[in-house]
């Protein structure tokens, strides 16, 4: 099915960033939970940000959390920041130490990307590729939930306006000088953000409005890279008035 073919987003407004916060924390255990019971083990995908790390705070916090078989669950990052284990700008320690590490999630299943004192080194192209290998050898052809932010500048996962990397037809690949800090990272490209189910964005401040209301209305992804991902039978835009402001 191509990008033309998906069904049109939907825009889900909420009064404030707790608000935005509590319905998406709730509509991804709920929904988790409903994958299981068709007995497949959903596969979700992280970001980071601010805005993600109080959902997955407020998954880990939530009264419906057991509701989920944590130890059934996939999950695979969107992006990442090239840089040592340890590094507090990693995605994937953020969301261990808000969410991962409280719930009982199988470490087998936790598929997080390199870091530079991985077992690739500094290499970042090895690095992007085995991640590829890695998506490429799992069981599910489509991810169940990806789950994306939106920078000021339009950009998504690593994905920067104006550059070569999201045209790249590998799953993953390596972003160098990014425009953003730290300058090195992996990054799913085009070709695997669509390759979901349903996508969800989360978005919040007046910050975002600008590029939010040009990624929903279609803007050319290589301008918006926002504009790009489309779950194949669902696009949700979760986002609080602010960001929604110039839509």
């Amino acid at each position: 099915m191509s990008r033309s073919e998906r069904p049109t987003p939907d825009i889900l407004r909420h009064p404030s960033p707790k608000a935005l916060v509590s319905t998406v924390a709730t509509r991804l255990i709920t929904q988790l939970a409903e994958i299981q019971r068709e007995e497949r083990v959903p596969s979700l995908v992280l970001t980071g940000g601010t805005i993600a790390d109080r959902v997955h705070e407020a998954v880990a916090s939530s009264p419906h959390r057991d509701l989920v078989d944590w130890r059934n669950v996939d999950v695979w990052f969107g992006d990442e920041r090239f840089v040592a284990s340890g590094d507090p700008d990693r995605n994937a320690g953020q969301a261990e130490a808000a969410m991962l590490g409280s719930l009982p999630f199988d470490p087998g299943r936790v598929h997080v990307m390199p870091a530079s004192d991985g077992p690739y080194g500094d290499d970042v192209d090895a690095a992007a590729e085995a991640y590829a290998d890695e998506l490429a050898g799992s069981d599910a052809d489509l991810f169940d939930i990806l789950m994306l932010g939106i920078g000021p500048d339009g950009h998504c996962a690593s994905l920067f306006p104006g550059r070569t990397e999201q045209s790249d037809e590998r799953p993953a690949v390596a972003v160098r000088d990014s425009p953003k800090p730290p300058p090195t990272r992996i990054s799913l490209t085009m070709r695997q953000l669509n390759a979901a189910r349903e996508v969800w964005w989360v978005a919040s401040g007046a910050g975002k409005a600008d590029a939010v209301a040009r990624a929903v209305h279609g803007a050319d992804p290589l301008d918006v890279p926002a504009a790009g991902p489309r779950g194949v039978e669902r696009t949700l835009w979760f986002l609080d008035d602010d960001a929604a402001s110039a839509i």
